[in-house]
């Protein structure tokens, strides 16, 4: 399961990251490291961004990101 794939106010716990490197140092960057929970706050149609909550913050990914962080209910 990604956060791409959770529904608007579901919480998850990041476990990891699919493939592409650059984008996973990126995102480490931004605080999206494994045992983080985030909240999916919503999701903008058409294949727009996804709008989360990490910690204390909000952030918006590119559905493609997004695609790419495996999360756990």
């Amino acid at each position: 399961m990604t956060i791409a794939s959770l529904e608007a106010d579901e919480i998850a716990t990041i476990e990891g990251y699919l493939n592409e490197q650059v984008s996973q140092s990126r995102l480490v960057e931004m605080g999206l490291l494994p045992g983080t929970p985030v909240r999916l706050i919503k999701k903008i149609p058409l294949n727009g961004p996804v709008e989360i909550k990490v910690r204390d913050f909000y952030l918006s990914l590119r559905r493609k990101d997004a695609q790419n962080i495996l999360v756990k209910k």
